[in-house]
């Protein structure tokens, strides 16, 4: 495994801060000459990130930070300095952080899909749900046998497929000299709609006001009418999301409670 020390003297780095310790990688704000940049050191277990660094190089600096030079063990990235989004919607401008955040996504999904893109498929990141809709017996069971026939219908008819992000959110759009651009990619290939979810879920620390169904669909007819597509089918791609993030956190062990809770305030609102 190269070193830090290699990568400062390859790309040529000084000043590092460490500004972050995560399990795929330890990021580090850097200068390069006169431009302050981000060094990502990445884990042996960092697969998300080698893909992820695709999706940012395939949109080519449309709605997202630019990677500015990689390997297969590190990256180095453009620094969005912030602030994140998260800040909106605690002081009351949530509505405004969901018109940014499809402002981001119209620029990232503007891009034709390549195929040739070693990214996983949508059906392939369902699976967790798949899975826990086979063999969960808790009473949250029928939630999930649910979301497994909703994401079934979706997959099985996708529009307008192209990369995703795979986990847009308050905390992953962040503002630039540039604007607002989208950072930490997943990288997928599946239908546009699906990067809407995730953003209708969080953020994390404002339950009291995720938590809310007037919210959940307030916030996803902005995201509908920016994206061009039926209200009914955001909701629907939310609701299979909300049960595969549970799914996910249950597989950690962890408590899935709140996106359980999304998923039964969109439940009564769907058309089938």
């Amino acid at each position: 495994m190269t070193s830090l020390d290699d990568y400062t003297k390859l790309w040529q780095l000084s000043e590092l801060e460490e500004l972050a310790e995560t399990h795929t990688s330890t990021v580090y704000r850097a200068q390069r000459s006169d431009q302050t940049v981000v060094l990502k050191l990445l884990k042996n277990h960092a697969e998300e990130e080698r893909r992820g660094v695709l999706a940012l190089k395939h949109w080519d600096a449309q709605g997202a930070i630019v990677p500015l030079a990689y390997d297969d063990g590190a990256q180095l990235l453009e620094y969005a300095p912030g602030p994140d989004l998260v800040a909106h919607v605690t002081r009351g401008d949530d509505q405004q952080a969901t018109e940014i955040i499809s402002g981001v996504l119209n620029a990232l999904h503007s891009h034709p899909v390549d195929h040739d893109l070693p990214l996983p498929s949508l059906r392939r990141w369902f699976r967790a749900m798949f899975l826990q809709a086979e063999t969960d017996t808790d009473p949250q069971a029928a939630l999930f046998k649910r979301a497994a026939h909703i994401a079934e219908k979706l997959l099985a008819s996708p529009q307008n497929v192209v990369v995703l992000h795979g986990d847009v959110h308050h905390e992953n759009v962040r503002h630039s000299p540039r604007g607002w651009l989208a950072i930490d990619p997943k990288g997928i290939i599946g239908e546009r709609t699906y990067d809407c979810a995730n953003t209708l879920c969080n953020p994390p620390n404002a339950l009291d006001i995720v938590l809310n169904q007037d919210r959940i669909l307030a916030n996803a007819r902005i995201l509908a009418d920016a994206i061009d597509t039926d209200l009914q089918r955001v909701l629907h791609f939310t609701f299979a999301y909300a049960c595969l993030s549970a799914s996910w956190t249950l597989e950690d062990a962890g408590d899935a409670s709140a996106t359980l809770e999304i998923a039964r305030l969109i439940e009564p609102v769907l058309d089938s």
